[in-house]
Order: C-alpha cells, then structure tokens, then sequence
C-alpha cells in the first residue's frame, strides 16, 4: 500500500512538472505540430504521446498480453493519476442498485446546497465494455457534478469479456428502470433524469434512451461524449486516420469489440450497434461529442446526422485537436477540460428547459428551437 501510494505521489508529480512547463517548452518537448485532416492535435495530449501514455503506462494495448485484472487495475490508477483538481466538496455515497441478474455497484454524487429534489444524470462509464469502473470514472463524475450543479448517479455493470453481450446492456436498462421509478429515493425528479457516459458508456446511455417505451419513462436528456456507436464498423475513415498514435487504436478497438461481442451483432438485435437501429425517432433531445483524433469519431457523427434525419433535437460538436478518452484527461489538458465542461453546461441547460417545457411538452421533449438555445447556453 505505500509503495503504491508513492508511486501515486511520484506520477502526479511527474505530472505538475511536465504539463506545467512554459508553452514554448512543451513544444520543444512535443516536438513539431501535428495536422491532420485540417486539424492540429492539442499541444498539451500531444505531450501526452511524448512522454509515454500516462493512462496506460505499464500496459500494452492488446488484452491477452497482461492479466485483465491487472489491466482493470491500471485503469483505476490512472484515474488516479489525473484526479489532480477534481472538485472534492462533492457529498458521496456509495450504494447498490438492481441490475438484470443482481445488485450492481454505485455511487452517487451531490453538490452543496442541492435542493431535495432535482435533476440527475444517470451515469455509465467508458472502458470498450472491457475496463472501467466506478474508481475509474470517480474525477469525471466529480466535475460533470460540480459544473451541471445536478445529481450523478455513477452506475457499474458487468463486462466483458466475462459478460459479453448483451449483459452490459441488460444491467444499464435495469438500473435505469429502477432509477426512472424510484427517483424520489435518490434525490431526483422522475421528470428531470437524463443518461450519460463516455465511450461505450456512452453507447449504453444512448440505447437505454432509445429502447423506453412501456417498460419504463424515457430519459428528458442524453449525454453522449465520444460514443461507439458501430461495433462491426469496416476500417476507413476516422478509423484508418487515427487508428495508431492516438492512445485508442484501430487494432485495440477491434479486440475490445470482439470480447463484447464474440459472436459479432446478432442479426435479430441490432442493440450492440445503435447507428444501424431503424427507426431513432422518438429519443430524448442528445449532446453528442466528438474528438478529432478518435478512430471512433466518424460513426458518432454519423449517428448524429441520422439522429437529426429522425427529428430529435442534437447538439453536435466535435473538438478538433482532442482524442479518444479526452473527459479522463482534464488535469493534463486545459482543452480537454473545458470540452468536458461544455457537455456538463450542455446537460445543465437541457434540463432546465425540461423544467420550462414540461407543462406543455410531454416527458420533457424539447423542439429544436429549444436545442438552439441549448447550444447558446453551453457555449
């Protein structure tokens, strides 16, 4: 335990002095700009690269060549790592919800001075369904709190490739369900939740928003940061671009894809890859990010478009010089964070227009109108 606590201290450290360093000396280090389909990677996570990954940083990016429990680990240490600055007057409780075979971890967070009831986002963290935890998503989750002044409620749920799909998928609705008809218990009006995540978090927000219906109320909101959305998608695009060199590789992608879904997309449930859903119409109004440099960015904006196409209100932004994963980098990159704060002002805002609207539009949905007025709130 001390030896891991001085290797804590030693990275964060290390941290402060690196990403501290004059501008003109972090491009020294960094060495030239790189551009990249009209775009320039930030400076600070091209820094990042340059020093070696510090969020895996005795880790090689395949699964079968550390023990998974051993790669799991190393996720929550880096959450670790760059915690550095997450807001620690926010009031937590660790607690347990249903899933779809048992109990599932959570945790739920509240910033000072809530009223009894308010708004909420219900939480699933990133990790390709393979890592993460409520550990490693703890900074994040402290700083969508502090910056929305709303509820979150941080949700784990079983993964892969012990769980494969689609058990992730099954845990988030259950835990959804219960929250959706037992929000009183945690704090928050049943009218004012909405899902988030990052990643394949992300995806889980999305398709537990998209299949409400009569089993339980819709989200008024989804928060989508960077989210996989095809998991059979060919390699081309944004996948070729920056599938190397970028942190989240194509060659990685592909591993954690196929330990979530062994058996690829099943031909009848089409759940695991929400962007070839049929029919999106009828989804909660959604902030949808992008990175620029994310193998993953091309299908998210995609889904974006199809989203439109259907009529949901979208707030779609893409953050040019960020990569995959940027909301787990804001202690290292003062434009990463500011991104993760515009999704938190962007949810922020989508609620309290539900708050307006709820009199006059059914379950919070909101008219594109609304949306722009989303965009001009969040930024």
């Amino acid at each position: 335990m001390v030896r891991e606590w001085a290797r804590l201290r030693a990275w964060r450290v290390a941290l402060r002095v690196v990403f501290g360093l004059p501008r003109p000396l972090k491009r020294l280090v960094a060495g030239p700009p790189v551009c990249i389909d009209d775009q320039q990677l930030d400076l600070d996570l091209q820094l990042l690269n340059r020093v070696g990954d510090v969020l895996s940083s005795e880790n090689e990016d395949r699964l079968g060549e550390a023990a998974l429990a051993e790669q799991r680990r190393q996720a929550d240490f880096a959450a670790e790592i760059v915690s550095v600055g997450a807001p620690d007057d926010i009031e937590t409780l660790d607690l347990t919800v249903p899933g779809a075979t048992g109990a599932l971890a959570a945790r739920l967070y509240v910033p000072p001075a809530m009223p009894a009831s308010s708004g909420m986002i219900v939480y699933f963290h990133g990790g390709g369904f393979v890592l993460g935890s409520l550990g490693s998503t703890d900074p994040l989750c402290r700083l969508l709190a502090a910056q929305s002044q709303l509820r979150v409620l941080s949700v784990d749920y079983r993964l892969a490739p012990e769980h494969p799909y689609p058990a992730a998928l099954d845990d988030a609705i259950a835990a959804f369900a219960h929250v959706a008809t037992h929000a009183d218990e945690f704090g928050a009006d049943p009218d004012l939740l909405a899902t988030g995540g990052d990643s394949a978090g992300a995806n889980l927000a999305l398709v537990v928003a998209h299949q409400a219906g009569d089993a339980y109320p819709a989200p008024a909101f989804v928060l989508a940061l960077y989210p996989a959305t095809d998991a059979e998608r060919a390699a081309g695009g944004s996948r070729d671009l920056f599938g190397s060199g970028f942190g989240l590789t194509a060659e990685y992608l592909a591993e954690l894809e196929r330990a979530y879904l062994p058996d690829g997309i099943p031909v009848d449930d089409a759940r695991g890859a929400i962007l070839r859903a049929d029919d999106l119409s009828g989804m909660p109004p959604v902030y949808l990010s992008t990175a620029g440099f994310d193998p993953l960015r091309d299908e998210g904006e995609e889904l974006a478009v199809r989203l439109r196409e259907a009529g949901v209100p979208v707030l779609a932004r893409r953050f040019s010089g960020l990569v995959h994963g940027y909301a787990s980098f804001t202690a290292i990159s003062a434009a990463a964070r500011d991104a993760t704060l515009d999704a938190a002002s962007a949810v922020r805002a989508g609620l309290s227009l539900a708050v307006r609207g709820r009199d006059r539009v059914a379950a919070g949905r909101m008219s594109a109108g609304s949306m722009e007025r989303i965009t001009r709130a969040a930024g």
